[in-house]
């Protein structure tokens, strides 16, 4: 098990360290009070963002704030005109992995001290996290990418079971190139993804034996969930006060028969036959042999005999698309990925109505929809500091929020060699249930849910604040960030201390920063001077070093608090 590094630490740094801590490294909400019926929309954004607002949508619509980014935003003068910007942004794509489209047996064919790199670059996750990790440091288009990681969170399909770079990276850019389109057009995309086919066996499902798999969990996990939901995301009770369920099994049963029929599409003109040449890359496509022909029921819709095969995806889909307990369920599901654990009813009903009409009569615009979930009056303004307020930063915003601190480029490839310990390697989750479930209760919280907590064992408790140690108190050089010859591509990290240590002396200054960006502006009287006392603890001889030392501390001082640790 790793240890903590904590040697050679002054008792100033220990006890600024004390100071800063909180009692509970949980994660809440707005509350669990509140309407619960939803109203037709939300308070208009403020005319003029503050700085620290600002920092705390960038921690709710980024990967992290940045001095640039925050500036960018109080420069526009609105939440609204940024997220206007941002919706305009298209800088991050997987198109050069998406040619990475190879046979199955592509590695297997290489001489055997060839085969490990092969497995990497072509069969694996490795690639897509590392151009993961590098959008999110470098590029501008932070909300497009952020939005795209949760929906990645909800329609998931991982690596741990299916071994294509190309596909994984096809999947992923369906969430870019969605992001702020229609969820109707991601379902429909996702639905007849190769990637996902795997995954959830919808591939190559027989009329002789359709497979329930993907039709459970579209209706369970990516549309509508398990219980009949009210417009505001409370479940609808019966007369006996017991939920009550979306559907039943006679339901799947329809949906698994009217998703037969579908098939790889194959590489290099191959016939359908050959499952070594499995194109990963292209949508699956129609197999006439083994779709199920007869009359199929589900959820209130019947889809006649003999339909074609596109019509009865486009029945399911329309169905779930249109069901009244999908605009609640994905809309509290984004909220809890972007802004807080624990949305009030009203929050949610809000949001849920955008999602039901975008004010145009059109229903699932992403755009509304996001735009709903960070103007909202619960998610603007400045930090909320309520015990049931904000949420766990999960292992990767926690990884890239600190690395956006003091990176400035990245190949993404020593973030790899850190997400795994921290008990979440992206696009690698565990199962279909994601990295931890939406529900996911906070520990001793008397209700509150914070899902990131399910991570948070001794081992990835270690892990955080390690890696916080590792990059800033021992960040000068480190051995992931440099260029790794065996990788295509590979650039390595760059670190620039210039900025912080462009601080000097002024201390006031440096605490200011750290307070705006990592903290909101809520650090303390005490805390400040606690701070103050430790930073000034640190000397040396050259006043550049010192400067970096200086900066480096108060960095791992804060970066390994709760209060840096959730989003407020």
């Amino acid at each position: 098990m790793t240890s903590f590094r904590l040697r050679g630490l002054s008792r100033a740094v220990m006890a600024a360290a004390g100071a800063l801590s909180l009692a509970s490294c949980g994660g809440g909400g707005g509350g669990t009070g509140g309407a619960t019926t939803a109203t037709t929309a939300a308070a208009p954004a403020p005319v003029v963002i503050s700085t620290a607002d600002a920092t705390r949508l960038a921690k709710q619509a980024s990967f992290g704030p940045t001095k640039e980014l925050v500036d960018r935003i109080v420069s526009l003068g609105s939440a609204e005109a940024w997220l206007n910007e941002q919706f305009a942004a298209t800088d991050s794509n997987y198109t050069a992995l998406k040619s990475r489209a190879v046979a199955v047996n592509y590695c297997s064919t290489m001489a055997s001290a060839a085969q490990s790199a092969c497995n990497r670059d072509y069969m694996s996750s490795t690639p897509v996290a590392m151009r993961f990790y590098s959008q999110a440091i470098e590029n501008k288009d932070q909300l497009r990418q952020r939005v795209a990681w949760a929906l990645s969170q909800l329609l998931v399909a991982s690596a741990v079971e299916v071994n294509s770079t190309a596909g994984q990276a096809t999947l992923n850019q369906i969430f870019l190139d969605n992001a702020f389109g229609n969820y109707r057009d991601i379902l429909q995309q996702v639905t007849l993804n190769p990637f996902m086919g795997n995954y959830l066996d919808m591939a190559n499902s027989s009329k002789s034996a359709p497979n329930q798999n993907y039709a459970r969990e579209v209706m369970q996990l990516f549309s509508m969930g398990v219980n009949i939901l009210n417009a505001d995301g409370t479940a609808q009770k019966d007369s006996a006060g017991a939920t009550m369920p979306t559907y039943s099994e006679d339901d799947v049963r329809g949906v698994a028969k009217a998703l037969t029929g579908w098939t790889y599409a194959r590489l290099n003109g191959a016939a359908i036959s050959d499952n070594n040449q499995i194109d990963y890359a292209s949508p699956m496509i129609a197999n006439a042999a083994i779709y199920d022909t007869t009359a199929k029921s589900f959820l209130g819709t019947t889809v006649p005999a003999n339909a074609t095969q596109a019509d009865s995806v486009k029945a399911v889909l329309d169905t779930i698309f249109a069901n009244s307990s999908t605009a609640p369920y994905v809309s509290k599901f984004l909220i809890q990925q972007l802004v807080t654990s624990n949305p009030s009813a009203a929050y949610v009903g809000r949001v849920s109505a955008v999602f039901a009409n975008n004010g145009s009569g059109v229903r699932g615009d992403m755009k509304a929809v996001v735009k709903a979930i960070l103007l909202d009056p619960e998610a603007r303004g400045n930090a909320k500091t309520d015990a049931a307020d904000g949420k766990l930063k999960e292992p990767v915003l926690l990884n890239l929020s600190l690395g956006r601190l003091i990176l400035t480029k990245s190949d993404g490839y020593a973030f790899t060699t850190r997400d795994s310990g921290l008990g979440q390697r992206p696009f690698s989750a565990p199962s279909v249930f994601n990295f931890y479930p939406p529900d996911y209760p906070l520990p001793l919280g008397g209700g509150l849910l914070s899902p990131p907590s399910k991570l948070m064992t001794v081992s990835t408790v270690m892990a955080r604040h390690n890696l916080v140690y590792d990059w800033t108190v021992s960040g000068d050089t480190r051995s992931e960030y440099a260029a790794q010859t065996g990788i295509e591509g590979s650039t390595g990290s760059t670190v620039d201390w210039t900025p912080w240590e462009a601080f000097g002396t002024d201390t006031t200054a440096l605490v200011n920063r750290i307070d705006l960006l990592m903290l909101n502006n809520t650090m303390s009287g005490g805390q400040r001077s606690a701070l103050v006392a430790a930073i000034e603890a640190v000397k040396n001889a050259d006043a550049t070093v010192q400067a970096r030392r200086r900066a480096q501390v108060a960095l791992y001082i804060v970066g390994s608090s709760p209060q840096f640790q959730v989003d407020r």
